[in-house]
C-alpha cells in the first residue's frame, strides 16, 4: 500500500510524491488596480495539531492536520519550491477549489481544471479570478461572509486551507523519469545575484533548492525586518519548543472554541495559473496525500503553543522606500488557465472590513524584477 504520510520538515509540508509546500508571509496589496508580485517576508511557522490535542477545539482534532498563526487581513502565498516530481495539487480555501471555484473533490478534474501542475507552477498567491491574474489570499474571521467559502457556498463551515496531491500513475511516472534521465546535463553556474543565487546571511536562510527555489532578494526570500521574532523550527521529535522569551504553553485543560479564520481575497496581481498539458489519464485517481491547514489568530497561537507569533508584517510604504524588490514572472511555454465565473465574482475583504487607510506607495521604476523568460513525525489526517 502506498505511503500517504504527510510530514513537517522545518516549516515545509512534505506530501507523498515529492510535493513541498511552504506558506509565505507577504505585503497586502491594495484592492484596486493590478500589481506586480509582492515579496516574501518569511515563512509562517507550522505545527502539528496532534501535538496540542489537549488545547485545540474538538473539531480540529477530528480534522487533524497542521496549524499556523495569521493576523487579521494578513496576506500569504504558497511556495512549491523543492517539489521533486510532477504532481497535481489541489488547493482548497474553506473546501472551495482556489483554481476552479468548484466544491472540494477527491479527484483531479478538467472542465474546469481543479488543480495546479507542479513543478511548473512555482507558487500560488491567490484565487484564479482573472485572465493572467489572481486575487491575493487574505486572512479574515469566519462569520462575516467575507471568505471565499462564504461567498461561493453561502456558509462558513470549514475555514483554513486544504491541500491534496496526486502523483503520476506508474506508467507516466516511469516515462517522465526516463525523459529526465536523458535530459540531464551539468547545471550552468547561476549568475551573481540572480534567481537561484545563495541567500545573503542578513536575509535569513530559505528552504533548500528545487524548482522555483528562493534567491537573494528573489521572490520568496526572507526580507529584512522579517527575522526578528521569527519562530524556531520544530524539534526532531515534532514537538514545538517555545520561542525565546515566550510564555510557557497553558496547562492542559478542556479545549475551548478557537477564533476560526479563513481566506478571503484582496488585491489583484499579475500571475498565471497554468493549464495542464498532460492528459488527465496520466494522473493517479487516488490522492497521494492530503492535509488540513488550520489558521490560528496570534493570541490563540500563543495560548495553544506557548510561542509568540511572528511580528505583524512591515508596512508597504516602508518596504518600497527601502528599494526592496517586487517581481514579475512569465513562462512563455505555458498556457494560462481561464478563470471561472464563480471566482471572478468573489469580492475583496475590504467590502466587509472597511477601507484600507494605509497609504499605497507603488514600486519605483526598476524596482520590479522579471523572473524566468521528510523528517519529523507524520501529520495526522482526519475527517473533513
Amino acid at each position: 500500500m502506498a505511503d500517504t504520510t504527510v510530514r513537517i520538515d522545518g516549516n515545509t509540508l512534505r506530501l507523498p510524491g515529492g510535493v513541498a509546500v511552504r506558506f509565505i508571509r507577504t505585503l497586502r496589496l491594495p484592492e484596486t488596480g493590478t500589481h506586480p508580485l509582492p515579496p516574501g517576508l518569511g515563512e509562517f511557522p507550522v505545527r502539528r495539531v496532534a501535538d496540542y490535542a489537549d488545547r485545540v477545539p474538538e473539531a480540529w482534532r477530528a480534522r487533524g492536520g497542521v496549524m499556523l498563526p495569521v493576523y487579521l487581513r494578513e496576506a500569504m502565498w504558497l511556495s512549491f519550491a523543492g517539489t521533486s516530481e510532477p504532481a497535481a495539487l489541489q488547493v482548497g480555501v474553506g473546501k472551495v477549489c482556489a483554481v476552479s471555484g468548484r466544491p472540494w473533490s477527491d479527484r483531479p478534474a478538467r472542465g474546469p481544471q481543479n488543480y495546479v501542475v507542479l513543478p511548473r507552477q512555482p507558487w500560488l498567491d491567490g484565487i484564479n479570478s482573472g485572465t493572467g491574474t489572481v486575487r491575493q489570499f487574505v486572512a479574515v474571521p469566519l462569520g462575516l461572509g467575507a471568505t471565499v467559502e462564504g461567498q461561493v457556498t453561502g456558509e462558513e463551515v470549514w475555514g483554513g486551507v486544504q491541500l491534496q496531491s496526486f502523483a503520476l500513475n506508474d506508467r507516466a511516472l516511469a516515462r517522465w523519469r526516463e525523459e529526465e534521465r536523458r535530459r540531464q546535463v551539468p547545471p550552468a553556474p547561476a549568475p551573481p545575484g540572480g534567481y537561484g543565487a545563495a541567500m545573503p546571511a542578513a536575509f535569513g536562510s530559505p528552504a533548500a533548492g528545487g524548482y522555483g527555489a528562493p534567491a537573494a532578494g528573489g521572490y520568496g526570500a526572507a526580507m529584512p525586518m522579517a527575522a526578528p521574532g521569527a519562530v524556531p523550527a520544530p524539534a526532531a521529535t515534532g514537538a514545538a519548543p517555545p520561542a525565546p522569551g515566550a510564555a510557557p504553553a497553558a496547562p492542559a485543560s478542556a479545549p475551548r472554541a478557537a477564533a476560526a479564520m479563513g481566506l478571503g481575497v484582496g488585491g489583484s496581481m499579475r500571475q498565471e495559473v497554468y493549464q495542464d498539458d498532460r492528459p488527465l489519464s496520466d494522473w493517479s485517481r487516488q490522492p497521494a496525500g492530503r492535509v488540513f491547514v488550520h489558521l490560528v489568530t496570534p493570541p490563540e497561537w500563543r495560548r495553544i503553543t506557548g510561542e509568540a507569533a511572528p511580528p505583524s508584517p512591515v508596512d508597504r510604504a516602508a518596504y518600497t522606500r527601502a528599494g526592496l524588490p517586487w517581481f514579475d514572472y512569465y513562462d512563455e511555454e505555458a498556457e494560462d488557465l481561464a478563470p471561472t465565473d464563480t471566482l471572478q465574482s468573489v469580492k475583496p475583504v475590504g467590502d466587509w472590513l472597511g477601507d484600507d487607510h494605509e497609504p499605497w506607495q507603488p514600486p519605483a521604476p526598476g524596482q520590479t524584477h522579471q523572473l524566468k523568460d521528510a523528517p519529523g513525525k507524520p501529520v495526522e489526517d482526519g475527517d473533513w
